[in-house]
């Protein structure tokens, strides 16, 4: 029973009725194409609704969870108890000379085309990277030698008090998939960008080269959340499991990819728990072949 339902009312004098989904399925909001139902998913229009809800939920002891557009993201069968504030709806992009200012839920192939389409170059890298601009700060995103690091000058986030400040590089503490906003449970509202002046045809070449690579390596053409696990110090994740005899491995409709090894896919028609069984296995094969423990990239939230 969604004991969390009755205060789909309170939200309705902070959002649009429209924007407001009890029992929603979290495999159509997930790049993983599975997962229970949300008891509420809303999708705000602007930062104060985003700040009204988060303000609502933690003086009503509500739990919340801010996800984007759900490409690192497993959630488990029994669902989510609470609100998912999903900023898809959040983005917004503005390119002020050799800045871009994007709200959160923009992607980051909206924001690699605008710095395209103005000539700006340094964040071809990620291209190709599915996830949304305030995903990718909070855990550092990064492809082919570049990650967000390198180009951010500022985010403006909510913190846990409900205010909205403005972070700038140093005080974002950015690491290997880590930031102060991950460590603090920030919620991002809005980065600015520095890039470089280039050329249109250099950068779209370069784009266009990563988006090849990207094809020809990575099992677009099924469901996933990208990179599984996190690289292991002084190793590689995929070549670990691949080493251990588990490339094509499967549980259900759950499968380690033949193309990437460090892909687990959906092939149709897996279950999160089968995706979470698999991720056991690849892990307890490695530790017990190589004596390297593996995390995932990928979070998992929810309910068995």
């Amino acid at each position: 029973m969604n004991k969390f339902k009755n205060f789909a009312i309170n939200l309705k004098e902070i959002l649009n009725e429209e924007d407001i989904r009890i029992d929603e399925p979290m495999k159509y909001h997930t790049s993983f194409k599975v997962g229970g139902p949300a008891d509420i998913l809303i999708t705000p229009r602007n930062f104060q609704q985003v700040i009204d809800v988060i303000k609502f939920c933690k003086k009503n002891n509500v739990p919340f969870y801010i996800m984007g557009n759900g490409s690192n993201l497993l959630v488990k069968d029994g669902g989510i108890r609470g609100i998912i504030i999903k900023l898809i709806k959040l983005n917004h992009i503005i390119v002020e000379g050799n800045k871009i200012i994007s709200e959160s839920g923009a992607s980051l192939k909206e924001i690699s085309a605008a710095a395209l389409n103005s000539s700006l170059t340094g964040i071809e890298f990620a291209c190709g990277i599915p996830g949304s601009v305030g995903g990718a700060v909070t855990m550092n995103a990064g492809a082919y030698n570049g990650e967000i690091s390198h180009i951010i000058e500022s985010a403006k986030v909510i913190d846990n008090f409900g205010e909205v400040r403005v972070l700038d590089r140093d005080e974002l503490k950015l690491g290997y998939r880590m930031s102060s906003i991950l460590m603090y449970g920030y919620t991002v509202l809005e980065v600015t960008f520095n890039l470089k002046n280039g050329e249109y045809e250099k950068i779209k070449n370069r784009i266009d080269d990563l988006n090849r690579r990207r094809s020809q390596k990575q099992p677009l053409e099924y469901a996933s959340a990208g990179s599984t696990f996190k690289r292991p110090e002084g190793h590689f994740a995929a070549k670990l499991i691949e080493d251990s005899g588990l490339k094509g491995e499967n549980v259900g409709d759950a499968q380690v990819s033949e193309k990437h090894s460090g892909f687990i896919i959906n092939r149709g028609n897996a279950t999160a728990s089968d995706i979470l069984n698999l991720i056991k296995i690849v892990q307890h094969r490695v530790k017990e072949k190589f004596n390297v423990d593996l995390y995932t990239e990928v979070r998992i939230i929810g309910e068995d």
